[in-house]
């Protein structure tokens, strides 16, 4: 986990957020692409299609991770929705 110093520029701060989530899904799909190279190997060298199943499935993990890095936390749909709160509770003005 990185530390971060109390001075530090909240934009900064997120910066390193966002780089890190997007490097974790990076390495996520590095990982997907070695284990499912070996066990479509280990699959053909047997003679059956197995490697097909745990492929689909991690898949499956593999596009919700990069759904939520790149689309909803990434800036898009998580800044886009931040920003009409703030659009909103600034029409309502302040309450108490």
């Amino acid at each position: 986990m990185h530390y971060v110093h109390p001075t530090e520029d909240p934009i900064e701060r997120l910066a390193r957020k966002r780089a890190g989530a997007k490097l974790g899904w990076y390495m996520h799909a590095g990982v997907y692409l070695l284990v499912n190279l070996l066990l479509i190997t280990l699959s053909a060298a047997s003679g059956r299609h197995w490697a097909v199943y745990p492929a689909l499935g991690w898949g499956i993990g593999l596009v919700v991770h990069g759904a939520v890095v790149f689309l909803i936390a990434g800036g898009g749909l998580h800044e886009r929705m931040v920003q009409a709160e703030r659009d909103r509770l600034a029409q309502q003005g302040p309450r108490h």
